[in-house]
């Protein structure tokens, strides 16, 4: 009965003059992501309504999937589509959804029509009505509800019919590529990827630098980190993932600079370099995972001593959440398991037993100064010898 879907969005809709822009995005997004699925689909706008349709060999369950990981989609409806001719037609064609859909229910309902077709013979309040009565004598088990029914049966017509009764939530946000770009310091851990996935969800698409800690870290923490990405691309479509070396300079930082003083003074380096990726990718932005007071590297003057060193905006979707919060997005989209894995990242190996929680900024500036024989080269070498993995 369904080779079409509806596809509703939210904010797009009040873009005024810019809407097509959205729209185009939208539609471009959806391509995309149905391109890795079985079938042929075409994609066409009407009059601010998207449809998906599917021909020939189609699978229902992935192509639903697919564009549930769409952003810009607040509901996909799938409908039945039958041409605007007569009442008639409609009424047979709303019976034959309702048996099919909803066989021998008892279910209550409420038929709201929208008429955008002004040509076509009855307007909505008629067909409410007159759809309504033929239903209730067509089928004896169900009985009207205006203000809460079972089943809304959506009718809309325009150059076509289509008739639905179900919404299945989209994720929301906007287009992938309407926000500009950023990149984000994707860790191992639950936070980075949900920042990730909230910042993306808002049109912007992302890149994203791990440091990597080889010996102290394995080749498995650097995997985990690959799936968290691929993870991510279900929603933003490729990833660059820039796997940096750091083993030598955070070396050389645990060597030179006083241990309360590692965690933050790391953090900075990580900040410079993962911004030298990002305007090498002109990206607008770097994205981050902290929030206030989680660890010692995320208080309010830890977060003004990283900020220091960074000329772009750092984007901190995550910084007023809690814990649990996190956690559950990081379920919702599929990160949380792989980030559990027991694989430690370049992070967590440096440590130092007790980090300073309030630094500032001159004291780091001179403990930094330590490092001027060893830093330039060690950052040359850590540059040149960046793995780009494109993730996909």
């Amino acid at each position: 009965m369904y080779n079409t879907f509806l596809i509703k969005y939210g904010e797009i809709g009040i873009k005024g003059n810019n809407r097509h822009v959205f729209e185009d995005a939208l539609c471009k997004r959806i391509r995309l992501a149905l391109a890795k699925v079985s079938g042929e689909f075409n994609i066409t706008k009407e009059r601010g309504r998207i449809y998906v349709r599917a021909d020939g060999e189609w699978h229902y369950e992935e192509t639903l999937d697919a564009l549930k990981h769409v952003f810009g989609i607040v509901g996909i409806c799938p409908v039945m589509v039958i041409p605007a001719t007569d009442f008639a037609a409609l009424a047979e064609a709303a019976l034959q959804f309702l048996k099919e859909t909803y066989p021998g229910t008892t279910k209550s309902f409420k038929v709201k029509a929208k008429r955008i077709n002004k040509g076509f013979e009855k307007n909505s309040m008629e067909i409410d009505a007159d759809l309504g009565e033929i239903i209730l004598e067509n089928c004896p088990t169900m009985h009207v509800d205006v203000h809460h029914p079972d089943i809304l049966l959506d009718i809309e017509i325009r150059d076509n019919i289509y008739i639905y009764s179900e919404t299945i939530p989209g994720p929301g946000g906007m287009p992938i590529g309407t926000g500009g770009n950023a990149t984000l310091l994707l860790s191992g851990g639950i936070d980075s990827p949900v920042a990730g996935y909230m910042v993306a969800r808002r049109g912007v698409a992302i890149d994203a630098v791990y440091f990597h800690a080889p010996p102290y870290t394995s080749e498995r923490a650097k995997q985990k980190v690959v799936d968290l990405a691929k993870a991510l691309t279900k929603y933003t479509g490729p990833i660059r993932l820039h796997v940096v070396n750091f083993t030598d300079i955070q070396l050389a930082i645990y060597d030179i600079c006083p241990h309360e003083e590692l965690t933050i003074i790391m953090r900075r380096y990580m900040m410079r370099i993962a911004e030298h990726f990002a305007k090498q990718n002109q990206s607008l932005g770097l994205i981050t995972g902290e929030s206030i007071g989680q660890v010692a590297s995320q208080t309010m003057q830890s977060l003004l001593t990283t900020n220091a060193v960074c000329t772009l905006p750092v984007y901190r979707p995550l910084i007023a959440f809690d814990k649990n919060d996190i956690v559950t997005i990081a379920k919702d989209i599929g990160t949380y398991e792989t980030s559990i894995l027991p694989y430690e990242d370049c992070c967590t190996i440096f440590v130092a037993k007790h980090p300073v929680t309030k630094p500032t900024l001159p004291v780091i500036e001179r403990s930094e100064q330590k490092l001027n024989k060893v830093i330039d080269d060690l950052m040359k070498q850590t540059l040149e010898s960046t793995e780009v993995i494109v993730v996909e």
